[in-house]
Order: structure tokens, then sequence, then C-alpha cells
């Protein structure tokens, strides 16, 4: 997931954008219920104590969502090999994970699955002696409702889900959700095989909360969707692959991310990515710890190294996420920190949503509605 081409010289030539979005974004994630107990200070962050590291760390993880220089130049400062194990889905990664499918140290998760992972006991508590970069991130991106006191995870990246629009394919302008029911699309509406994803958006085209477990709602929802059913083309979660849809003109409308669109218009002058009029779907990525490695230590070390302010602007600029890493700003060209795409205009982002963790009868909710839409005739 999530890779883009040298993006530079096009970047330059972009819209630019007044850079207080940094500190009213911030204010709307304190607004929108996201921060548990404000905390302004890091937690305790004394000299790391030197232990021996271990010769590799399996990292699980989206695929293309790490630069592989990034993990190249950790192995080579410290002589510990990454392993990089993938997953298609974030459902996928909670089965896989709780069912002990794979061994693995350190995985990058969505912000709202941390919560049954930690309920399970399968995600260690992190020594923020060994962390002390963690100072690196905004406060206002800690001790967030989904793990109050960051026992259990790190902030990685954040973005928006969208539509990329091939503007020159389209009969009108796209600027809803509720256009992906529009019939002149039938067939040529790309998504990826996202449970929460697709049944959120559903939510949202209704006037549903985001995060909605009312029974009803999500019955209406289920409706919604079969209804929607006979128009969708199931596109993998890589960018590439997505991408390359929309460009070759199979799909006109792709729900995809920021990186997605980062990639399209970088391939196709007519490709634009919408943020809906009813407000957008804010997600978040976070690093954790297993429960079951035999390699903290080691694993707290690489939290550490993707932590630092470089190393964090690095991955910005390889994939064109925003970090919730204000360390790495100063790093960042402003066409970076400027650019729409990564950072919505502020006037929006006040009707955004952001995935909240289910309980675990949402859960059973969610996985009987996605079921049942599957199972489904077109």
């Amino acid at each position: 997931m999530r890779q883009a081409n040298d993006l530079k010289s096009k970047i330059r030539q972009w819209h630019k954008m007044d850079r207080t979005w940094l500190a009213v974004t911030l204010a709307i994630l304190i607004l929108n219920g996201q921060v548990g107990c404000r905390s302004s200070k890091p937690p305790p962050s004394p000299t790391p104590t030197p232990l021996s590291l271990s010769q590799e760390l399996v990292l699980y993880n989206w695929p293309l969502y790490m630069p592989q220089v990034v993990l190249d130049d950790f192995n080579a400062e410290y002589g510990v090999k990454i392993i990089y194990l993938t997953y298609d889905t974030g459902e996928e990664a909670v089965d896989t994970i709780k069912a002990g499918k794979i061994v693995h140290d350190v995985a990058i998760i969505d912000n709202d699955l941390v919560p049954p992972l930690t309920a399970d006991g399968l995600l260690a508590e992190i020594d923020y002696q060994n962390v002390p970069n963690f100072k690196n991130i905004s406060a206002n991106f800690r001790d967030l409702a989904y793990d109050p006191g960051n026992r259990h995870s790190v902030p990685y990246s954040w973005g928006t889900t969208g539509l990329l629009v091939r503007t020159d394919l389209v009969q009108a302008p796209v600027t809803s959700w509720a256009d992906l029911w529009d019939e002149r699309y039938t067939g040529r509406v790309g998504v990826p095989e996202e449970p929460t994803e697709l049944i959120s958006v559903a939510l949202k085209a209704l006037g549903f909360p985001l995060n909605s477990e009312d029974p009803a709602q999500l019955e209406a929802a289920l409706d919604h969707l079969l209804k929607l059913k006979k128009s969708l083309v199931f596109v993998g979660s890589e960018e590439p692959e997505a991408v390359e849809r929309l460009v070759s003109g199979e799909v006109v409308i792709l729900l995809g991310y920021s990186g997605h669109a980062l990639i399209a218009r970088e391939e196709h002058p007519a490709i634009q990515y919408v943020l809906p009029k009813e407000g957008t779907l804010l997600w978040g990525d976070s690093l954790v710890i297993s429960a079951a490695s035999p390699n903290q230590y080691t694993a707290e070390i690489f939290l550490n190294y993707i932590l630092r302010p470089q190393v964090s602007a690095r991955i910005v600029k390889e994939y064109y996420y925003a970090t919730a890493n204000e360390g790495a700003y100063p790093f960042l060209d402003p066409e970076i920190l400027d650019d729409p795409v990564l950072f919505p205009p502020v006037e929006y982002l006040t009707k955004n949503d952001f995935y909240a963790p289910l309980s675990p009868q949402g859960q059973k909710l969610y996985a009987d509605v996605w079921d049942r839409f599957m199972a489904a005739s077109p």
C-alpha cells in the first residue's frame, strides 16, 4: 500500500495553502473527542538501558508502507535485519494476529484495531525509556481514546479516504458519497475489499454517524450497499494496482486515499481527488509491539529510530502520508506541507470523522453486515 514515484517536480506546481492548518487540524482532533487525557508532556524518557539487540526483527505491515531504504539504513546502523510480512486488510491483520498464524515483533495497524488486540493481551506495553524520540510526536496526537497513555501504540501516519475521479469520463461533477450510487457508473466504481470502510461510506451517504453501532442504521447501510453492489469492481489495496484501473478507464471513480491520489494525478492529468461534501473518513495508523515478541527491546529501538525527525520526514517524502511527528516538519519541503491532498483545507476538516474502535458487539454487527453483503447477488 501507499508508494509514490518521484513527484517533487510536480509538487512545486501545486496549490499552496496557509500552514495554519497544522495547529487547527490538531485542535480539531481534540474537538472531535479523539483525546483521552490531554497531556502536553511525553512519557518519561531517560537514557535507554543498553541491552543486546536481536539479529532479526519481523515487521507486519501493509504492502509498500515502509520505504525499503529506511529498513536498510536501520540494518546498516544496528545490524538488525528486518523481515517484512504483509497483509491486505485491517481485518485480515487482526484475525491473523489473534489466531497466532504469524510470529512478528512489530506491526503497523489501524488505530481503531488497537483496542481489540489490547483487550486480548496481544500487545506489549511500550517501555518509553527506550523510545525517547516519542517526544517528537505532537502533543495532540498522544493519549488518544483508542489507547490512553499510549501504553501500547505509537502514532505512525494519518490521512483521508476520498474519491479519485476521472473527470473526463464522468457525466457530471462528483462531489458526494451519494454519487457512487449513480447508475451511469454501474460496473465502473472501484473499491478496496475493506469491510469497515465500505460500511462507513454507506453510513455517511445515509447521513448516519460514521461509527454507528445502531442495528437499524447498519441494516439500512446494508440495504444501501446491496443497491451499489452491481456498480462495484473490487481492487487491491496497493496503490499501483488500484490506480492502474483508473488510469486505464476500467473504473471512473475509485474509493481511495491521499497516497492513491498523489500517484494518480502524476499518471493522468484528468484524475481529481474529491473529498465528499458530507465529510471525509479520517484514518490513522500506529506502530505496536507483539506481546509474544522475544525481541521487545530491539522493537523499541526500531520504534525510536522511526521517530527520528529525519527518518519520519523521509517516510513522508517516499509515500506522501501525513505524519504525527511534528519534529519531521522542518525536514519537509513547504510544497509538501502545503499540499491540500495530504493536508485538507481547515474548513473541510471541521466536518471530519475518525474511525473509532468498535465494541465487541459492534464488531459482530459489522461482520454480519459484511458477510451478508458479500453473499448477496449483485
